[in-house]
């Protein structure tokens, strides 16, 4: 008797929870399902409404791409004069250990002939027979390479007449040139990296290969990379700001010249300088950006 009181409530407690569960379940999974419903709807919502922002707010600022097309170093740099003991003592180990060279022992063989020759007891049949071959000595070829290294002018490291013509390629030739491009910001010109204006539908990278290729030189260039290595932001003239064009945001790409340049114009509207030089012709906010990016190999 005292077990069927006890059994009752036991079965009413656990079909309760049980009942409870699985109301408590039901509701969670509406909710959870009404709620991803809402969250997709309020994203697209939210999107189209960037979308309709973005396309009828503008910036007042423009998007302008340049590159930084460097010319690296064609010739080697001069020794330091720490540098030049380090590289004479190196080679002078590196002769000390080296083994002989084919002509090198070629030249001890031919002495010993002659030792041979100049003996009292000298045989000729002993020598290899070579027939009516004419034979070249070592010291022959000696005598006949020392006089094309006479004949041969080596081009001059430094060319005083070149290395002045800042608007040469070839100028410099031991260290890095970056190229400069005149351009008209309002009433005044400046020099600056190749430059121009983003238009919709490009990326930058596509703009900065449209700025190169806008020179009249026509260069050739190898591109670094896909994202600019820094940026610049300056204002309008005063007399040519607006409030839908307030100032420039530019975006600065790296490119390496490829191939030979070709020869520059009397009047040509860009120049080659090095890192040193470049202060001589930039703004100093400018060129604070320019110095940041540009590596002096």
């Amino acid at each position: 008797m005292y077990q069927k009181k006890m059994a009752a409530p036991c079965r009413r407690m656990a079909s309760r929870c049980l009942s409870q569960f699985l109301s408590c379940y039901s509701k969670t999974v509406v909710r959870s399902a009404e709620f991803r419903h809402f969250s997709a709807t309020s994203a697209y919502r939210a999107s189209t409404r960037a979308k309709n922002v973005t396309e009828t707010a503008k910036s007042p600022w423009s998007l302008v791409a340049a590159v930084c097309l460097q010319r690296l170093p064609v010739i080697s740099t001069e020794c330091s004069p720490i540098e030049q003991k380090f590289k004479d003592m190196m080679f002078q180990i590196e002769l000390e250990k080296s083994r002989l060279s084919d002509h090198e022992l070629r030249l001890l063989e031919d002495a010993e002939i002659m030792r041979r020759k100049q003996a009292d007891n000298y045989d000729s049949d002993d020598e290899y027979d070579r027939g009516d071959q004419d034979i070249i000595l070592a010291q022959d070829l000696e005598d006949t390479w020392e006089q094309k290294l006479k004949r041969f002018q080596p081009a001059p490291r430094v060319r005083a007449d070149v290395d002045k013509d800042l608007t040469s390629v070839e100028r410099c030739l031991a260290d890095s040139l970056v190229l400069l491009a005149e351009h008209q910001i309002g009433e005044e010109k400046l020099w600056l990296l190749p430059q121009t204006q983003w238009q919709e539908g490009e990326t930058l990278r596509q703009t900065a290969e449209r700025a190169l290729a806008s020179l009249p030189a026509g260069f050739k260039a190898t591109f670094l990379s896909n994202a600019p290595c820094g940026v610049y932001k300056y204002k309008l003239p005063k007399a040519i700001r607006t409030e839908s064009s307030v100032g420039i945001k530019v975006f600065f790409f790296k490119a390496i010249l490829a191939g030979r340049a070709p020869p520059a114009a009397p009047n040509a509207p860009f120049l080659w300088l090095r890192k040193a030089e470049l202060e001589q012709h930039l703004k100093p906010a400018y060129m604070m950006k320019v110095r940041s990016f540009i590596s002096d190999l």
